[in-house]
């Protein structure tokens, strides 16, 4: 088991896992563009000895594939499994005791271990002193993209009260002063927020520290969605084998184990400007008010390396995350929802606009009509459930004699379409909060949800090929076939809502008069119908990356009945909207002038 980030490089160099890259690097996109080439490819780790501006070198794609993230947790990732699984069910330790004695001596780990001072090999530095990586054209400056950002309740504080997230932080750019302050990004909902709103009710400022690097399992456990009660530095003690070590200076946590920490204070009311940000959905987070953290200290240990990923849209390294996540948590969900057999956020879909479901109807064997209704009851406990609250648009299905999976999404969605009433099972919720890195809703963390629910028997055969009848329609330009029962439909650029709403209307009335359109049932209106049909990636990214709910969602031969909307076809406007943030595009110069590593073989992984 390794006892840093060195270590567990050294173990990959050695496995043929990583390589590394001698020649001097620029952090300003060209660190950033490797990164993406080389995870496209499912290549291997990079290790950059030489980063331009900077002593330390760094490292990406640890995670870049879930066999190597397995191999790097290969000695602990059975025994988290066990203890997960025993948390969630704590039961299973009463049937079988000795099965799970391992358990119970893997979880001494999950004790956080004090120090009583900080390790010589510390020596304190400053923020210019760190690479400082941008990633996009249009990043507003250099920016944290692994970080493990440390904060207590300060009503209950100490380490087992503690919230350990992974909050983008800027290290540069805008109106931050130089190695004075840095920007934290985070939302409302997660823990740091709750402990700043504690704080600031206080009067006080709120301590906090930011963790880079050291063991990989810290990193991982900064983004675990645990059950509740389960401190993610207990999670990173379990998955790496070893006891998370601290102690406090000034007042401030610090990671003995991290090879970068920075500390400072968030004061009440405090804002900057911070971002813009080429975010994890595939567009910019634009820049917006967040609290700056006035830096105390940077410390960095002796022979630091500084780990960094990229985002941008899905597939990324932090795909694999997911992956492991799912892995390792197992039966989380389950055990939190009864009823529930799966719960699938769709990274194509930037991971939070889209959740599909699948969920059980166990409590109506009488009636003869099966229709949707405890699947209704698991929806609402999935969107009042952590990371899944973000959610926009839940397709949730019962499964009946046909078995489901959420990972096989052409299954899945020929299923649900061939079973949905749209008169009678779509569900909105308006005026409510979303993901604030999402931008199509009416303002920054406002926007709609709906539920759309499936269940009983089949209802209609799906169209398996483009009906020509849609090209007799004047106002669509050029239309393709996605999946069964989805058609892409282009039109115009959108220009404004009410002009929107006209044509949407108009497109609605011309679609009621032709035959056969019920097995049709999903029409998406996009910019470029080719594009979108392309893939199924390339239609869930578009679909559900560019509409909100209330606003996108119209139909053919819409009904209102006690407050209830439905339709006969579904109508989703995706067309990119002029408040919309724009789409990751590479700098091409960039991307072109990296192929002299592939040229000279700095790339070459034997």
């Amino acid at each position: 088991m390794y006892k840093n980030l060195e270590e567990c490089i050294l173990d990959l160099e050695k496995e043929g896992h990583l390589i590394r890259i001698k020649e001097e690097v620029d952090p300003y996109l060209e660190m950033a563009a490797l990164q993406l080439r080389v995870y496209a490819e499912k290549g291997p780790a990079l290790y950059f000895e030489k980063v331009k501006g900077s002593k330390y070198p760094a490292v990406s794609n640890l995670f870049g594939t879930v066999e190597r993230s397995k191999f790097i947790f290969r000695k602990t990732i059975a025994k988290t499994q066990s203890v997960i699984g025993v948390r969630n069910n704590p039961s299973v330790v009463l049937k079988n005791p000795f099965k799970y004695l391992d358990s119970g001596f893997a979880a001494i780990n999950a004790l956080p271990q004090k120090k009583k001072q900080l390790p010589s090999s510390f020596k304190e530095i400053q923020i210019t002193d760190l690479p400082q990586i941008k990633s996009w054209p249009d990043d507003g400056g250099a920016f944290i993209t692994l970080p493990q950002v440390y904060s207590e309740d300060p009503d209950k504080p100490g380490i087992m009260n503690s919230n350990l997230g992974m909050y983008r932080v800027q290290l540069d750019g805008n109106d931050y002063i130089e190695n004075e302050e840095v920007g934290l990004h985070y939302q409302i909902h997660r823990g740091i927020g709750v402990h700043q709103a504690k704080a600031v009710k206080k009067g006080e400022a709120l301590k906090v520290s930011i963790f880079i690097g050291g063991h990989p399992a810290h990193t991982l456990s900064a983004v675990m969605p645990l059950p509740e009660g389960m401190s993610e530095l207990t999670f990173a003690g379990l998955l790496a084998g070893r006891r998370f070590r601290y102690s406090y200076e000034d007042g401030f946590c610090v990671s003995h184990d991290a090879d970068f920490v920075i500390t400072g204070e968030i004061y009440p009311d405090e804002t900057k400007l911070e971002g813009p940000f080429g975010d994890h959905l595939g567009y910019y987070s634009l820049a917006h008010e967040f609290p700056v953290m006035k830096v105390h200290k940077v410390y960095a240990k002796d022979n630091a390396i500084w780990p960094f990923t990229v985002v941008g849209r899905p597939p990324q390294e932090d795909t694999s995350f997911g992956d492991l996540i799912h892995e390792l948590t197992g039966g989380a969900v389950q055990a939190e929802i009864p009823g529930v057999k799966e719960v699938h956020a769709v990274d194509a879909a930037g991971v939070h606009p889209l959740l599909l479901a699948i969920g059980y109807e166990r409590y109506t064997p009488y009636q003869k009509l099966k229709q949707p209704q405890e699947i209704l009851t698991i929806a609402n406990r999935i969107l009042g459930t952590s990371h899944l609250s973000l959610a926009k648009y839940l397709f949730i299905a019962a499964e009946e004699e046909v078995i489901l999976s959420t990972h096989k999404q052409v299954e899945f969605f020929t299923y649900f379409l061939e079973r949905i009433d749209l008169q009678r099972d779509i569900h909105l919720q308006t005026n409510t909060t979303i993901d604030t890195l999402d931008y199509t809703g009416t303002g920054m963390n406002q926007g709609s949800k709906v539920v759309f629910a499936a269940a009983g028997e089949k209802k209609r055969e799906l169209c398996l090929q483009l009906p020509p009848e849609f090209l007799q329609i004047e106002e669509i330009q050029r239309a393709h076939f996605v999946l069964p029962g989805i058609i892409a439909i282009e039109m115009k650029s959108f220009m404004n809502y009410d002009d929107s709403m006209k044509e949407m209307n108009q497109l609605a009335s011309k679609l009621s008069k032709l035959p056969n359109m019920s097995s049709c049932p999903l029409l998406v209106v996009c910019d470029d119908s080719s594009f979108t049909s392309e893939s199924i990636s390339n239609f869930q990214w578009v679909t559900f990356t560019r509409s909100n709910p209330a606003t996108d969602m119209y139909g053919v031969n819409e009904t209102f009945q006690f407050k209830h909307w439905g339709c006969d076809q579904l109508i989703i406007d995706a067309r990119r909207k002029p408040h919309h943030a724009p789409p990751l595009i590479a700098d091409q110069k960039v991307v072109e002038y990296i192929e002299r590593f592939y040229e000279n073989e700095s790339l070459k992984t034997n």
